[in-house]
């Protein structure tokens, strides 16, 4: 079920929306502010986000820019706010699509449909330096050749692949793991897999560069 944040200061367009979004089958969920909104985007996994310009302690740009950094969410501005140099910037920033209020249901959920079809199309591979990971097949290649991970490795590697800006905590990574093959994972559980996973995936697994530690944090995606 695709997970939509919606953030929109207003209780009434968020209920409705919400609704229409459930009622479609989609899971959504509302910030109602810039400050709200990023601390989901730091700390849970979106397919899409619908997001207003015009917001109590900020603006949706500024929702934006973080979104760019912390998720591969695409963005659609829901706003009444259409001119042209909203929807410019907007764009210009990397939104997927700008739709004006008031909306019509039936478009917007095309729309929504349309953005994460394409974004599917564009993400199903997932290249990190020497490794692809092909997201349709499940599968896992180096240099060409495949690698097999496990259930739990498999698992781990997408947490990473599908927050790829993020920095995970090992409480977040610990929870999002969480018996996936049927069995309790726990800290020390871990951390034998991120080695595993490295020693799989990294060219050289004490020097990574696709798993990489922040000290004291947790770990995140390397850059491309």
């Amino acid at each position: 079920m695709p997970k939509i944040l919606v953030v929109e200061d207003d209780n009434a367009i968020v209920k409705n929306l919400c609704e229409l979004l459930s009622s479609e089958g989609f899971a959504a969920e509302a910030a109602v502010n810039c400050s709200q909104a990023i601390e989901k985007l730091k700390n849970e996994s979106y397919d899409l986000i619908l997001l207003d310009v015009l917001l109590p302690d900020g603006n949706g740009f500024a929702v934006c820019a973080a979104a760019k950094e912390l998720s591969a969410a695409p963005i659609i501005f829901l706003t009444a706010s259409a001119d042209e140099y909203s929807v410019v910037m907007g764009l210009d920033m990397g939104a997927d699509d700008y739709i004006e209020k008031p909306y019509r249901p039936r478009e917007l959920i095309s729309r929504i449909r349309s953005v994460l079809r394409r974004s599917s199309a564009a993400m199903n591979v997932i290249v990190r330096g020497n490794v692809t990971v092909d997201l349709d097949k499940a599968s896992v290649m180096k240099d060409g050749r495949e690698v097999f991970l496990s259930a739990l490795e498999y698992k781990l590697l997408l947490v990473f692949i599908n927050n790829p800006k993020a920095v995970l905590t090992r409480s977040r990574l610990l929870n999002e793991i969480w018996d996936v093959a049927g069995d309790f994972v726990g800290d020390n559980t871990l951390t034998v897999y991120i080695k595993r996973l490295r020693n799989k995936i990294e060219d050289d697994p004490q020097n990574p560069k696709i798993i990489l530690t922040v000290r004291g944090i947790g770990y995140r995606l390397g850059d491309e």
